[in-house]
């Protein structure tokens, strides 16, 4: 068994394909599928079911996959350790953020990073809460931004900040000269939300729970879509109040703050326990504390 023959179990476990594993690992791939075929035989256990179609793994395989990770990252912690222990901030940092974070806090921080951190540039994954919490613990990524809750075996979490929720309706919305929105009043209206999966829209129907009773909601791939898909008219949505910043003013939608208390969501930075870079950790929290925006309520430690 060799730290090479686990890399190639992990690839192929991420990718659910041999050739794009091997293209991962920089080998070919009959060179990938012997090594695996090795260790099994080594193990006297199957890993991977194989078809024409797909590639999963067996329920030990699933174990024996997990195990080599975590070799894999302690491996990698020893280099680490070297490397990063004479400057933490030197070299890229893989940042995952969720769907309805990323799009508004990177124009934030990426300029103060730039000056408080020149060397450590960012490589970002955007994508569901699962998806980034199996990336943590898996050490694909390094460090994610999320909304609370967010209690995971093996990662730990700083809540950062709170952000109130918005309304926003077409300009000729008949709310449209509304000041203030009860949540109980949108399971009345066609409320346009994120396909289910983005923990965004579990939030808003939390804080709308008539709205998953009787409400009608469509659905869309982006905050970003949700807010043409408004401004054509098709409906009303829900923002988080980043998204619904001065600078994304349009003339075609009408943005109306919820009544006091409004809805709101706790945002943090999660990191694996045994990651070594926690200044780099502390640079990003930073970063975010710097922003100087009225959306954001800082949470005191």
């Amino acid at each position: 068994m060799s730290l090479t023959e686990l890399k190639f179990i992990v690839a192929v476990a991420q990718e659910r394909n041999f050739r794009r594993a091997a293209e991962k690992c920089f080998v070919t791939q009959p060179a990938l599928s012997l090594a695996i075929k090795k260790l099994e035989e080594e193990l006297k256990v199957i890993i991977f079911e194989r078809s024409r179609t797909d590639v999963s793994m067996t329920e030990i395989g699933a174990q024996i996959v997990e195990q080599a990770s975590r070799v894999l990252e302690e491996t990698a912690r020893i280099k680490q350790l070297a490397e990063l222990g004479k400057n933490q901030l030197k070299g890229p940092l893989k940042l995952g953020l969720i769907h309805s974070i990323g799009p508004y806090l990177l124009p934030e921080i990426i300029p103060i990073l730039r000056k408080t951190a020149p060397d450590m540039p960012l490589e970002v994954e955007e994508n569901l809460t699962a998806n980034l919490e199996s990336q943590l613990k898996n050490g694909v990524l390094d460090v994610a931004i999320v909304a609370l809750p967010f209690d995971v075996a093996g990662l730990q979490y700083r809540a950062m900040y709170d952000e109130e929720f918005d309304v926003v309706v077409p300009s000729n919305h008949h709310w449209a000269a509304r000041k203030h929105i009860k949540p109980e009043e949108l399971s009345d209206e066609k409320v346009l939300l994120l396909n289910s999966g983005h923990c965004f829209s579990n939030q808003v129907t939390q804080a709308c729970p008539e709205l998953s009773r009787k409400g009608e909601i469509l659905q869309g791939n982006s905050l970003e879509t949700i807010r043409n898909m408004v401004a054509s008219n098709l409906g009303i949505t829900v923002l988080p109040c980043s998204a619904t910043a001065a600078r994304y003013n349009n003339p075609l939608i009408k943005v109306i703050p919820f009544v006091s208390p409004a809805p709101t969501r706790r945002i943090a930075i999660a990191w694996r326990k045994s990651f070594v870079r926690l200044e780099a950790v502390d640079k990003i929290a930073e970063a975010i504390k710097a922003i100087n925006s009225d959306y954001m309520k800082v949470v005191s430690h």
